[in-house]
């Protein structure tokens, strides 16, 4: 195989506007047809907007979307923000990722993830929360397996599809406790 012919690797950037229509069909698709993402109803570009604004606790550390794009093509998307607005909860992020579905299973939320860790890092937090739908077992398998314990369960805290599903949380260490 000649190197032009090599699939290229995915890229992980910032989000743009630009990005709104092919984030909207990953996050879309995730609602229409799984418990990853906890709403019924499709959203429009308002809802990355609010979620967005929300995640700045303070403009001067803002929080940004990222996207994983493979041959021109956004093919997952990441969030990451800290567990609460207060200064003292900024050490203690929470992530969110979604990769589209011929896309799994072949290391790309892995790239993600591992890159949301070093994002992670670089704004000086020691550890990641995610919360999981107990219905969801491919992720509550992915987030074992990358070094995440299980530390808390709200029993039937939500409904979709007609089902109730437990919110499973994860906690993952970056580095040592600060105690």
């Amino acid at each position: 195989m000649q190197e032009r012919d090599k699939p290229k690797s995915p890229v992980i950037r910032e989000a743009t506007p630009q990005d709104t229509q092919e984030i909207l069909e990953i996050f879309n698709y995730y609602i229409d047809n799984s418990f990853a993402a906890y709403l019924e109803i499709p959203v429009g570009p308002e809802f990355f907007k609010t979620s967005h604004d929300e995640s700045e606790p303070n403009k001067s550390e803002p929080y940004p979307f990222y996207v994983m794009e493979e041959d021109n093509r956004v093919i997952g998307l990441g969030a990451l923000r800290p567990y609460l607005p207060f200064p003292n909860f900024q050490h203690t992020g929470v992530l969110s990722y979604f990769i589209l579905p011929e896309y799994t299973r072949k290391g790309q939320g892995t790239k993600l993830l591992n890159f949301l860790c070093q994002e992670a890092k670089k704004k000086n937090m020691k550890s990641l929360l995610a919360n999981v739908s107990s219905k969801n077992q491919a992720s509550l398998n992915f987030h074992l397996k990358h070094g995440f314990v299980e530390c808390g369960r709200f029993k039937d805290a939500g409904t979709k599809f007609g089902k109730y599903f437990d919110i499973v949380w994860f906690q993952k260490f970056l580095e040592e406790s600060m105690e």
